[in-house]
């Protein structure tokens, strides 16, 4: 139940909330698509570091663990250090391009800083 003293939001103040909610939403939105954006730009590019990779995984579980390349542990070791390498590459890569943001002054959450983390993402 209201107080007695409190009045109900006139049109204004709706319409200026309303107007608030449309713009945080829009922001997340444009956040999220960056985001996006830039994972599939990491994570669908095959290179050279990845066949230095996969020798450095192989290398790992045979030589390191002992692994038999013929065994299913075999198999998992190597999927899993791929997985994990190649997450721990993407993280370091977006910590990169939002560290880049934030020295131009720019505030992590706006739309304006997901737009330069991706921006700098594809001019590497």
């Amino acid at each position: 139940m209201l107080p007695l003293n409190h009045s109900m939001p006139d049109a204004r103040d709706r319409a200026s909330f309303g107007r608030l909610i449309r713009e945080v939403k829009a922001s997340a939105i444009v956040g999220a698509a960056a985001v996006a954006i830039l994972a599939f730009a990491h994570t669908s590019t095959a290179t050279a570091e990845d066949a230095s990779r996969m020798a450095q995984a192989q290398h790992a579980c045979t030589v390191v663990m002992g692994l038999d390349p013929r065994g299913r542990g075999y198999d998992t070791c190597i999927m899993s250090l791929n997985r994990s390498l190649s997450l721990w590459d993407q993280a370091r890569l977006v910590k990169s391009d939002r560290n880049a943001c934030s020295r131009k002054g720019l505030q992590p959450g706006t739309p304006a800083f997901a737009v330069c983390v991706v921006q700098t993402d594809q001019s590497q």
